[in-house]
């Protein structure tokens, strides 16, 4: 059944994806595993966006679909073990970019895995990024960012966090749709994580979870 839900969300059969989530959750079906098939499915709609073939509307469906799976999920997520809380991360889309799919699945699976997680949203300035580093204290910073306009918006990030004296504070990750390494390099950035398990084993390794 993993690969139907992944080619049913990928495919934007919102009721098919739901369906299937609704069964699985009624068996023995291990809510992370859901987590990873919708991550997985994801990623096909980025690709698909990047060849052209999805628009904004199925990205915002997709996004649309994340949220309902993720509520759906939720109870049997509160059944398992309590995680110990490792560290806190921020997370953000940087300024000028809206898509917040690939964020809140990083979120998310950061928050599952012991992380507390300030959120803050899509099209976020340097500066709030700044400010939030000084109020929330974290030991990792999250830029996340789909468009290829991003590209110098991180760095403008990185750079701010630089200026405002907190760069040796925290780690920062870059990611999203058209990020690699080359991107980190230019962000100046200390690692690209490819998908959301990355991130979080980026994150653990950080903190020395």
């Amino acid at each position: 059944m993993s690969k139907e839900l992944v080619n049913a969300i990928a495919d934007m059969r919102e009721d098919k994806a739901l369906m299937l989530v609704q069964e699985m959750m009624g068996g023995d079906s291990d809510p992370l595993e859901v987590l990873d098939d919708a991550r997985e499915a994801m990623d096909l709609v980025g690709k698909r966006y990047e060849e052209g073939s999805y628009f904004s509307p199925e990205l915002m469906l997709a996004g649309e679909m994340l949220n309902q799976i993720t509520d759906i999920l939720k109870p049997k997520l509160a059944e398992l073990p309590e995680v110990e809380r490792l560290g806190k991360v921020v997370v953000g889309t940087v300024a000028g970019d809206i898509h917040d799919i690939g964020k809140n699945i990083v979120t998310f699976m950061l928050d599952v895995n012991g992380f507390d997680v300030l959120d803050l949203g899509v099209d976020v300035s340097p500066e709030r990024f700044v400010g939030a580093i000084g109020d929330f204290q974290p030991q990792v910073v999250g830029l996340s960012g789909f468009l290829t306009l991003a590209f110098d918006t991180m760095k403008e990030t990185v750079d701010a966090i630089a200026a405002a004296g907190l760069r040796d504070q925290v780690k920062i990750m870059v990611g999203g749709g058209q990020m690699d390494d080359q991107v980190r390099v230019h962000t100046g950035a200390d690692a690209y994580g490819r998908d959301a398990m990355a991130a979080v084993k980026l994150a653990k390794d950080w903190v020395g979870g």
